[in-house]
């Protein structure tokens, strides 16, 4: 019946439906305006520090509008292509010297990104957001959810106010499961309102608002453990660590709640998983890589002693970012 018309759709390499295209075309723009804007910033300019600003803000809303349009599994994994434009832009306009293994990182990562974009299942239709909500209250995702506010609740007032500040996984863990369910609710706003543009006003269903506090009410405290992430941890640790437990745990809620992988073949997920573990092993070379060029440098990746709580202080295990706001 409309199961064997649905399994025609989805994940065929040969044809991307336009509104994959669309998806693609926003998250690749997303990552362009996010990588260039680390160059600007660096460059340490006032006047070039706002343009870093305005950049990343129209990278987060071609990523916001990216997920209208294509699943969760085609847009997140594409993250990574923000590493790259940063990388090469360091490279061509700042100098920085790029690493024969950087470039293969980027070679993989870009390897990776295709292999999703041929094997992405298409984006379902949906036609009113209370489809959606539907969708975000069936068993399987209401488990899911419950369970990663559970974890969320202990990490934060058991876990983080004694490790914290040694373990990485507490305020990255954090920043990645609240991060899941916040994908999936811009994903359901960004249909929502696609379908409003459209002419069918989702405006006026209660849904809608419920997914915009919760998209709020994601974002804000994914920012905040970033940000103590950020502050205690070194960047170049902190963001493979990251981008690996939220772009994870994003598809497993996306495959929950949208059912991505219902009609595709086992040969086309484990395809779409390998381009995702290929990501992921070009991103680890581009921050590994980051490291050996830097480590020549008097002043790059440094290590402070931790108070080991008995009157004196151990060197720590976690290389912890330079703080440069101390000067």
């Amino acid at each position: 019946m409309g199961s064997s018309q649905q399994s025609g759709s989805f994940g065929d390499p040969q044809q991307i439906s336009s509104d994959n295209v669309n998806g693609l075309c926003l998250a690749i723009s997303s990552s362009l305006f996010i990588g260039s804007s680390f160059i600007i910033k660096k460059k340490g300019l006032q006047k070039a520090a706002a343009s870093g600003l305005r950049a990343v803000i129209v990278g987060e809303i071609a990523n916001f509008a990216a997920y209208a349009f294509a699943p969760a599994v085609l847009v997140t994994p594409l993250g990574a292509l923000s590493i790259i434009i940063s990388a090469a832009l360091a490279h061509i306009i700042l100098g920085e010297k790029l690493h024969i293994f950087g470039i293969v990182g980027c070679v993989l990562c870009v390897v990776g990104s295709t292999t999703i974009v041929l094997h992405a299942p298409q984006e379902r239709q949906i036609e009113s957001v209370k489809e959606l909500w539907d969708l975000a209250t069936e068993p399987a995702f209401l488990l899911y959810a419950t369970l990663v506010i559970v974890a969320v609740v202990v990490i934060i007032v058991q876990y983080a106010p004694k490790y914290g500040q040694t373990h990485i996984i507490a305020y990255v863990g954090v920043c990645s499961l609240v991060g899941s369910i916040g994908v999936m609710s811009v994903q359901a706003l960004g249909i929502a309102l696609k379908l409003t543009f459209s002419g069918t006003n989702q405006l006026l269903y209660p849904q809608t608002w419920v997914f915009a506090v919760v998209v709020v009410t994601c974002v804000f405290t994914q920012m905040n453990y970033l940000n103590k992430a950020l502050d205690t941890f070194n960047t170049a640790l902190v963001s493979p660590i990251y981008y690996v437990t939220f772009t994870s745990l994003t598809i497993v809620a996306s495959v929950i709640m949208f059912k991505d992988w219902n009609g595709q073949t086992a040969t086309q997920i484990i395809t779409e998983l390998c381009g995702f573990v290929t990501i992921l092993s070009g991103t680890f070379l581009l921050h590994k890589t980051k490291d050996l060029v830097e480590v020549s440098s008097p002043t790059a990746f440094m290590r402070y002693p931790k108070y080991d709580g008995g009157g004196g202080s151990s060197e720590e295990g976690i290389p912890l970012k330079n703080r440069e706001s101390m000067r």
